[in-house]
């Protein structure tokens, strides 16, 4: 994706949002620098400082961990128009807890500072765009915590087919299985039995 194609996304996806004038216009491109990521390359590993947040623009990321006996556990999945990042690592500058990759290739922005507090620009402060995008991530995040500790495993995919609709035929069943918390047989056995159609009652 050319840079002029990636600003003008970004500020397509702003104007939905607040009200750019140039100023603002002209900052997103001092904030923002486009990037492309191959699939599986690393945004920056669990352990290590997290330097960039990233918007995607085409392609999706993903957020994980990896247990001491190898198993991965995906937290977060981003695909086009979603914001994915280490937010407290980017911020205060402390080990990652958790790793970001492309399981796709990606056409992303990254930014190293948090976009919604940039100084002196209206546009670019909205605190309540900040804020509500906060509380969204930790709504998200709550219902999922909720859902992982005590939903059956249809319940758990019918609300990753709410919350990813795109991703379902794209990523690879392992990878939704990671998400879900459960093995890829149970996941091909939730598939079975929601494509079977309904008896008549």
């Amino acid at each position: 994706m050319k840079d002029d194609e990636a600003y003008a996304a970004l500020e397509a996806y702003f104007q939905q949002r607040v009200a750019l004038g140039e100023e603002e216009r002209a900052a997103l491109r001092r904030l923002f620098r486009p990037r492309h990521l191959r699939r599986h390359e690393l945004l920056h590993p669990a352990g290590e400082v997290a330097r960039h947040g990233v918007f995607v623009l085409r392609g999706c990321l993903r957020a994980y961990v990896v247990d001491a006996a190898g198993k991965e556990h995906i937290l977060q999945f981003a695909p086009e128009q979603w914001w994915i990042s280490e937010q407290h690592s980017l911020q205060h500058h402390t080990p990652a807890l958790f790793a970001i990759d492309a399981v796709e290739d990606s056409d992303v922005l990254l930014f190293d500072t948090l976009y919604f507090l940039h100084p002196g620009l209206p546009g670019l402060q909205a605190p309540e765009l900040g804020l509500a995008s906060l509380h969204n991530r930790i709504y998200a995040m709550q219902k999922r915590l909720v859902l992982l500790l005590s939903a059956p495993a249809r319940t758990r995919y019918l609300d990753f087919l709410d919350t990813y609709p795109t991703l379902a035929r794209r990523l690879p069943q392992k990878l939704i299985a990671a998400y879900l918390g459960i093995t890829p047989e149970s996941l091909s056995r939730v598939r079975h039995e929601l494509a079977q159609p309904r008896a008549e009652p």
